[in-house]
């Protein structure tokens, strides 16, 4: 249950952009940085406890942080003489093993039991968003590098937030879930598949790199956080013993650190996805043993704090590339925009009429309008930057992101407005019998 939001918060957000607004038009554009960005971040505190507006905090908490890397791109190319470009990738793999700690084998499980749904899903999923991706980059005629973000957006698999939208919207929630993890785990061989069919022409695609990369980035750490998944809700007496708990923390930790420094000759493409991988099933362990056992406070502490790391690292990533490609932004910016809001649109409106006219219910036609329009960002945001080697690609991403969050949480809203009546449908029967 939410507390009521600190009303001060919107007061201080407001004037804050009041003050900012006079000092522009006084010309004092350099000095409004702190304005802005405070203001933002005010609205964004108020938007996380005010619960009609929750659902737009995180990507209020997008603009602070392109606010921050606009003002003040330096603070974010250099720490100390560290490039925070590297944690981009860790960031990814921290957010997709807490992807991997939703899931559970069951919903892999449910492919068997509502394949129709689950398969056209993921054809209009690496079908519609490609093509629309190449479609719009030869249409606005972007920049090579530009386009090829553009395509690459649009060929990574469902973001995790696409299971979010679709309980809000009234849509079936397990079959979001199904459609997130099959197309999240078919990505390394679809995404390098789709940008060497329609991006080669912008940038040089390397399959093989890419689809390791990938791997790396998404397959690697979602199998741990599947592991973490029977830590943390198994229903076993074993999963809630102190010395198995240790012993898991001891192991985990002992295997990254043997990974980290003796295999790279071996694992070196997927290296530091299994150092990820291992030391967040280290943490996980460690916190359910002090958390559950020590202190006796079982509860969804990990549901808490997940979405609030993995929201706080998109922010940074986007903040780390706008940094490197603010000018460009500046200039190809608003063409990008409109970009992103036609190939979200699209993605949504061919997805839901796809699904319509290959006979789906109502319920699961809007779960595959929002899974097709709702891309995960963060991976394409990673790829750009750490396989394509390119700042300006992964612009595309970085603008995708923050507006598939506006227009999702719309959508959910209208359609939660207009509810189907329930019945017994064949996905509603795979849960069941998954659960």
């Amino acid at each position: 249950m939410l507390r009521p939001a600190p009303k001060f918060l919107v007061w201080l957000s407001a004037l804050l952009a009041m003050v900012a607004i006079v000092m522009l038009v006084m010309g004092y554009r350099a000095e409004v940085g702190p304005l802005v960005i405070g203001s933002l971040a005010s609205f964004a505190l108020f938007c996380m406890r005010y619960a009609l507006l929750k659902s737009y905090a995180f990507t209020v908490w997008v603009f602070a942080f392109v606010a921050a890397s606009m003002f003040y791109p330096q603070a974010f190319m250099t720490w100390a003489g560290y490039d925070p470009k590297n944690l981009i990738v860790p960031l990814i793999q921290i957010i997709m093993f807490g992807m991997g700690t939703t899931l559970s084998l069951a919903d892999f499980g449910r492919v068997l039991i509502l394949p129709w749904p689950v398969l056209v899903g993921w054809v209009l999923q690496f079908s519609v968003m490609p093509t629309v991706g190449f479609t719009l980059a030869k249409l606005f005629r972007f920049e090579p590098e530009v386009a090829a973000g553009v395509v690459l957006i649009g060929s990574v698999p469902g973001g995790v937030a696409s299971n979010v939208i679709t309980y809000l919207a009234r849509g079936n929630v397990a079959l979001s879930v199904t459609m997130t993890a099959c197309s999240t785990l078919a990505a390394p061989l679809m995404t390098p598949l789709m940008m060497q069919l329609l991006a080669a022409q912008y940038v040089k695609i390397s399959f093989l790199k890419m689809m390791m990369d990938i791997c790396n980035m998404t397959i690697v750490p979602i199998v741990a956080g599947l592991v973490a998944h029977y830590i943390l809700y198994g229903r076993r007496p074993v999963c809630r013993r102190a010395d198995v708990l240790g012993s898991m923390t001891f192991a985990a930790a002992l295997l990254a650190i043997l990974v980290g420094l003796w295999g790279g000759a071996y694992l070196g493409p997927v290296r530091s996805g299994l150092v990820v991988g291992m030391v967040m099933l280290a943490i996980v362990a460690l916190a359910k043993l002090v958390v559950d056992i020590l202190l006796h406070r079982p509860g969804n502490w990990m549901d808490k704090a997940l979405p609030v790391v993995s929201m706080a690292g998109i922010c940074l990533i986007i903040a780390i590339i706008t940094a490197r490609s603010a000018a460009d932004l500046v200039r190809v910016g608003p063409l990008l925009i409109v970009a992103a809001m036609c190939q979200n649109g699209l993605g949504y409106t061919l997805g839901y009429w796809g699904a319509r006219l290959l006979r789906l219910a109502e319920r699961d036609c809007r779960t595959v309008a929002i899974e097709v329009g709702m891309q995960n960002g963060g991976m394409a945001s990673a790829l750009a930057m750490d396989t394509l080697h390119s700042a300006r690609a992964a612009l595309a991403p970085a603008i995708f992101g923050p507006w598939m969050n506006i227009s999702g949480s719309i959508l959910a809203s209208w359609w939660r407005r207009k509810p189907v009546k329930e019945t017994r449908t064949i996905a509603d029967f795979g849960l069941r019998i998954a659960d």
